[in-house]
């Protein structure tokens, strides 16, 4: 496995590739790697010749009050993870290269960003979406691979390669989760054993959601379920819980398949987000 700190010698690779003919695929991630990270790296060894990991923390993407400076950091365990599954290339610019003095440059995908998360993270997906973007040019993949768990971040992305005329593929991976439903996240790492028990109510209430959806349940009372059946959370606080178009990310009043269940909810200190399709 190669180890590319900088944004030149990517350029400089991704080209040498692309000369050679050899497909590269990209896994951007923010470090704190996981077994939802490792799904995502082996269908990508899967579906092309080459495979870049990238690990930036996106300071871009966090509010003044969110948790920037405590994000966990574990980067020899994500090195030796990149290494047993055969990454070709880690990718590991520094904040100087990717976010330099005097950067004034952003990405606002209008009419997804500010929904949802966006109603409670101002900002979050123009950071999000700026820094993608730089590392779609940067590495100049075939295909980029991205988990299903973060929809709405997965839905602005396809959005943003389709208006910019990217020429790479955005490929969605399901949700890894736990034996009891949790979906794997890197912030699970700050629930306490309180927490964690009570954190599978999630799951719960979006596949109540879906089976209320394939009945033919109005959207409305899809969402007064799902609050009561998140509501026994003791600490938890819900930020949304509704049923919406997976295109727009607007709420569905009468749903259809294809539609997705989705939710955020914050238990003590910890925002956990998750979706099921119906």
């Amino acid at each position: 496995m190669k180890i590319v700190r900088y944004v030149s010698l990517m350029q400089r690779t991704s080209q040498a590739l692309q000369r050679r003919k050899r497909t590269l695929g990209l896994v951007p991630t923010m470090g704190a790697l996981h077994g939802g990270h490792l799904s995502l790296i082996r269908r990508a060894r899967r579906e092309n010749d080459r495979v870049v990991v990238s690990i930036f923390v996106n300071p871009l993407q966090f509010g003044p009050r969110e948790d920037f400076k405590r994000y966990p950091k574990p980067l020899a365990r994500d090195r030796s993870l990149c290494s047993r599954e055969r990454v070709d290339f880690l990718f590991l610019p520094t904040g100087h290269e990717m976010v330099p003095p005097g950067f004034g440059s952003h990405v606002e995908v209008e009419g997804l960003s500010d929904v949802l998360c966006g109603e409670f993270r101002p900002g979050h997906f123009r950071g999000v979406a700026t820094i993608v973007l730089k590392l779609l040019e940067i590495a100049r993949p075939s295909r980029a691979y991205f988990g299903e768990k973060d929809f709405q971040q997965l839905t602005i992305v396809r959005r943003m390669a389709s208006d910019f005329n990217l020429p790479v593929r955005i490929i969605g991976c399901p949700t890894v989760r736990e034996a009891d439903g949790l979906a794997l996240s890197s912030r699970n790492a700050y629930l306490d054993a309180t927490e964690r028990a009570q954190a599978p109510l999630l799951h719960q209430a979006l596949s109540l959601g879906a089976r209320m959806a394939r009945r033919g349940r109005a959207g409305v009372e899809i969402r007064r379920r799902m609050r009561e059946a998140l509501g026994p959370i003791r600490d938890g606080r819900i930020e949304y819980a509704r049923i919406v178009d997976p295109t727009t990310l607007r709420e569905t009043k009468r749903p259809r398949p294809g539609d997705r269940v989705i939710a955020a909810i914050r238990i003590g200190r910890t925002r956990l987000i998750d979706n099921v399709a119906v």
